[in-house]
């Protein structure tokens, strides 16, 4: 049963909790806060402000719908501000008397990080509760080959600097709250460096375990310095999210149906360089049919996923609210953490990729490939 303590006698327990005094903050407002093994939870988001990233499309357009709807003021950054604008319009629908700004921002840009930071005190003031880094792409597949150092060094800058920076930037302002709570979004890549034994899936899995391992480290860190702030890992499994779409955009890469000949050749010996019948069916289609093999695939990928983008922020605040420092997103992600934890000498094996394929774990996530 979680303790529940006045918050004007937090103190003495955070100090007891630390093991020393350390860089804790001394609060004495007269709100209660509950502690769950030993850690604060910040069990209630009404009238606290959040930051967070990526909120244009998929799990943080969703975030911040479910954030303002229980009455948090939210400030979210993406680099597309079209898709910013809509969330904003869906905020304002479901809650239109909560604060939502908006901010353009590359989060694999530390100077665009602190300027985001500088815009967000500005209109919702210096102490901030809640921290989600969950802007991510995909891309930079092999590194061997070095097929694309620009996309892969690109991938790993938004999927790990964006975390790396985003807890930079605005950790003092989270260390000014009562309580706060720090999100960073990795993957079930950031415990199981694979997509599949024919597709290397490099620069996205190296970025994922960072964040997992960073985040990992964060939780004795904070607990010594500043225990009234807690850290959560996100694994999602396969989530419906326009992330192929966008992550093509974002690296410049054409729409499937606007590639190029050179494009589709250099997909078509991809595809043929891969096993099994999406090899065998490469040499008979036409370029035409691979664009719209591709443009399915992508769609798939978000009309397709056993779990949706507002499944998946349920699952997330629910993890914050019950302070869950280990959040897996989707029954895909908690059955290969399960087969990986079981069999770890084997997870790279092809005979561990087809038995979770048969098993039905991977039918979608297997389908989400992108070429």
């Amino acid at each position: 049963m979680p303790a529940i303590f006045p918050r004007k006698d937090i103190d003495l327990g955070l100090m007891a909790l630390s093991g020393r005094a350390g860089r804790w903050r001394a609060v004495s407002a007269e709100s209660e806060v509950e502690m769950t093994d030993g850690r604060i939870r910040v069990d209630s988001f009404q009238g606290k402000t959040a930051v967070v990233t990526g909120g244009g499309t998929g799990m943080g357009r969703e975030l911040c719908l479910q954030l303002v709807e229980a009455g948090c003021n939210v400030a979210t950054c993406d680099i597309m501000l079209d898709n910013l604008k809509e969330t904003e319009r869906l905020c304002k629908k479901r809650a239109p008397n909560i604060k939502v700004s908006l901010h353009a921002c590359d989060v694999a840009e530390e100077a665009a990080m602190l300027q985001f930071r500088d815009e967000v005190i500005a209109e919702h003031g210096e102490t901030l509760h809640l921290l989600f880094n969950n802007a991510g792409i995909g891309g930079g597949g092999s590194f061997v080959i070095d097929e694309d150092r620009r996309a892969w060094e690109k991938t790993f800058a938004v999927c790990w600097y964006g975390v790396y920076f985003g807890c930079r930037a605005f950790m003092p302002n989270l260390v000014k709250a009562d309580e706060a709570h720090i999100v960073n979004t990795s993957s079930v890549n950031g415990f199981w460096a694979t997509v599949g034994p024919t597709v290397p899936h490099t620069s996205y899995c190296a970025a994922k375990f960072a964040v997992k391992g960073f985040s990992e480290a964060l939780i004795t860190d904070l607990r010594i310095h500043a225990p009234h702030v807690q850290v959560s890992i996100v694994m999602p499994g396969h989530i419906g999210t326009p992330i192929i779409i966008n992550s093509g955009r974002v690296l410049g890469y054409p729409d499937a149906l606007d590639m190029s000949s050179d494009d589709v050749r250099s997909v078509r010996e991809r595809m043929m360089s891969s096993s099994g019948a999406l090899s065998e069916s490469a040499m008979n289609l036409s370029d035409d049919q691979i664009r719209a093999f591709l443009h399915q695939r992508r769609q798939d990928v978000l009309e397709k996923a056993p779990t949706t983008a507002k499944e998946a922020a349920s699952v997330i605040l629910d993890g914050v609210r019950n302070n869950r420092w280990r959040i897996l997103v989707g029954d895909d992600a908690a059955a290969i953490d399960q087969r990986v934890r079981e069999s770890p000498e084997h997870a790279y094996e092809p005979e561990f990729f087809e038995n979770m394929t048969a098993s039905g774990i991977l039918d979608q996530l297997s389908r989400s490939l992108a070429l």
